[in-house]
């Protein structure tokens, strides 16, 4: 008991250690370098900083507050641990925001967790335990009500609000988010952020300079007044299928023999596919997926577009095909409410949605029906729809291979080596090779229902499924035997667009740069429909050789994607780093250009203050849910 008494009477010394421990795990997994002197002098100022408050201000009950800051702090941390394992970026308050995901997408969430994050929670266990005790009352009124130094206290609140400032200011220019965090401390970043948002830096370009011309000069786009293809596919319907988690390396990968993807392996055999082609998801990955494609511009900085965007009436790929004579729908098998898709289906004009009201929750996979059913009944609404004299636009959202990959073994259609079962990578695999039997399920019914040859499909991944952060090392070994090099940034980024239009398309692979904001431009040239009324960010990938795909959240702020290369910003364009795009490797060879990375920024610009100007959605939008009307 004395020594307890001794010990929390030092409070200040000893909060300081079990929090400066805390930052030193936080810095082991986000920081390529780790922790170093340098992580006490940016984040100690900060802990300081707030206990001299607590001093001054606390008359009693000291130790409580010290307590509680503990408990904040730590979950802070925690939260930048498991934040960035999956999006390799540093937790912001927009994310945190959004803490309400988590209890939905829990499986998920828990599949980062390394056992030994949770250690950092021990000490306020242990000390809530200890000093909550009835027989320790009269520690907890003896530390309350010991005198406090205060000029001391001033001289200590001075230099570490000093010190914090003189962390943060110098690196504020920084590009790249991680390197700015590392530079100023985690913490001190966190609520930088929070005055950089508020302050209203973020410059708001005039409508009027916001034009179709502006947008092509950056991009270096120059229209052709005859585009090839163009109308080939008129009034045929438009299937777009978006693929859960599916990246491109996983076509034509065997293992053991065995095809991974069979029938993705066959389609591409068949039709157009496009080899070099990306995500541009943000925060809401699968639901940003969906705003991309069908708008044609860039997620919101920091947050998705689900939260940020939905109050605006969007141009959308939906309105211009039902200003066409098209009808619309979507197909989800988890609840309209997640990721706010109520809010965002109007804003993007479906005239239906079809969610988990519809396909039910009978043979349950990730967080919905399983692809099995999403696929029968989908194609059953899809013979109906193709019945009516207006062609029609279709989405069609897949899920069961939503990270973590957890799919019963009674749908495992492949054997894999005993050292990749139960790894991340194994159950990556046994996921997509199952979605993969399925769709090929729903292939042979679009062609024997005569859809597939009134339809132009396009199918592409939403987003990445192996994460770069969060593999274990073992893991990182069987990515680079599979793919025959190091598992690195384009890989992780890249996924499949493949393009099947009846008696336009044949077998070709196509290295053209491309990614999810060019499939609505490349849509509508084959369908033939003008897009030169509609502002648009892609463009379309059949007539156009050269692109640059400005990239988000998952890559630091500046980050593009060129002809040859993915660059990565540093502090700014001169420190950044160019990845080959066939193999990741690390490049100075046909690198991104420096007006490549600002032609990119202003674009991301352009795109931010377009939506920002838009009038807001009319309140009478109508959306019939699940089709009933």
């Amino acid at each position: 008991m004395a020594l307890l008494n001794r010990i929390l009477h030092r409070r200040f010394f000893y909060f300081t250690i079990l929090i400066m421990i805390k930052s030193i795990i936080a810095w082991f997994v986000v920081f390529n370098e780790g922790p170093s002197i340098m992580t006490l002098v940016t984040e100690i100022p900060f802990f300081w900083a707030v206990f001299c408050v607590i001093e001054w201000l606390a008359g009693k009950r000291k130790l409580l507050y010290y307590m509680i800051t503990n408990l904040l702090l730590t979950l802070l941390y925690f939260t930048v641990l498991m934040y960035y394992k999956y999006y390799g970026v540093i937790v912001t308050y927009h994310a945190i925001a959004q803490a309400d995901k988590v209890t939905k997408v829990g499986n998920s969430t828990y599949s980062l967790l390394d056992p030994y994050y949770l250690l950092i929670f021990i000490d306020i266990i242990v000390l809530a335990i200890l000093v909550y005790r009835p027989k320790y009352k009269s520690i907890r009124q003896s530390i309350s009500t010991k005198p406090v130094n205060r000029k001391v206290l001033t001289y200590v609140f001075v230099f570490s609000v000093g010190l914090c400032l003189f962390n943060i200011w110098p690196n504020r220019a920084s590009m790249n988010e991680n390197k700015q965090a590392e530079e100023m401390g985690i913490l001190n970043y966190e609520v930088y952020t929070i005055f950089a948002d508020t302050s209203g830096d973020d410059e708001i370009v005039d409508q009027s300079e916001i034009t179709q011309d502006a947008i092509n000069e950056l991009k270096g786009v120059a229209p052709s007044l005859n585009p090839q293809y163009y109308g080939t596919a008129k009034g045929k319907n438009l299937i777009i299928l978006q693929m859960e988690s599916f990246q491109d390396f996983l076509i034509g990968l065997k293992i053991d023999g065995q095809e991974v993807t069979p029938n993705m392996n066959k389609l591409v055999n068949e039709t157009l596919h496009f080899d070099h082609f990306y995500t541009m998801v943000g925060q809401g990955t699968t639901s940003d997926a969906e705003f991309v494609v069908n708008t044609s511009m860039y997620v919101p900085k920091h947050e998705a577009a689900t939260e940020h965007y939905v109050d605006k009436a969007l141009p959308s790929l939906p309105k211009l095909l039902q200003a066409n004579g098209y009808t619309t729908a979507t197909f989800h098998t988890n609840s309209v409410e997640f990721w706010n898709r109520k809010e965002l289906y109007p804003a993007l004009g479906w005239e239906k949605y079809y969610d988990q009201s519809f396909f039910g929750d009978d043979d349950h996979v990730a967080f919905g029906a399983s692809d099995a059913i999403l696929y029968e009944k989908t194609l059953a609404k899809l013979t109906e729809m193709d019945q009516s004299e207006q062609p029609f636009y279709a989405q069609v959202i897949s899920m069961s291979a939503h990270h973590p990959f957890d799919i019963p073994e009674e749908k495992y259609h492949m054997t894999l080596p005993e050292e990749m079962e139960g790894t991340l990578v194994g159950n990556y695999i046994h996921a997509q090779n199952y979605a993969d039997y399925e769709l090929g399920k729903f292939l042979e019914g679009l062609k024997s229902s005569g859809l597939w040859d009134d339809s132009v499909i396009m199918f592409y991944g939403d987003h990445q499924g192996l994460s770069l952060y969060s593999l274990k090392n073992n893991e990182k070994d069987m990515l680079k035997e599979l793919l025959g090099h190091e598992y690195g940034y384009t890989d992780m980024f890249k996924i499949p667009l493949v393009i099947h239009a009846p008696g336009v398309t044949s077998q070709a692979t196509i290295e053209k740069t491309g990614g999810e904001i060019d499939i609505a431009p490349t849509a509508v040239n084959l369908l033939g429909i003008s897009y030169d009324n509609q502002i648009h960010f892609g463009q379309d990938l059949l007539n156009n050789d050269s692109n640059v795909l400005p990239m988000r959240h998952f890559l630091p702020t500046g980050s593009i994607v060129t002809d040859s290369t993915m660059f990565l910003t540093g502090k700014a364009f001169e420190d950044g780093t160019d990845y080959k795009l066939e193999d990741s490797t690390e490049t100075t060879e046909d690198t991104a250009s420096e007006q490549q990375y600002l032609n990119a920024l202003r674009l991301l610009q352009l795109s931010d203050s377009y939506v920002k100007q838009l009038p807001d959605k009319s309140t009478t939008t109508l959306i019939t849910k699940s089709g009933v009307e």
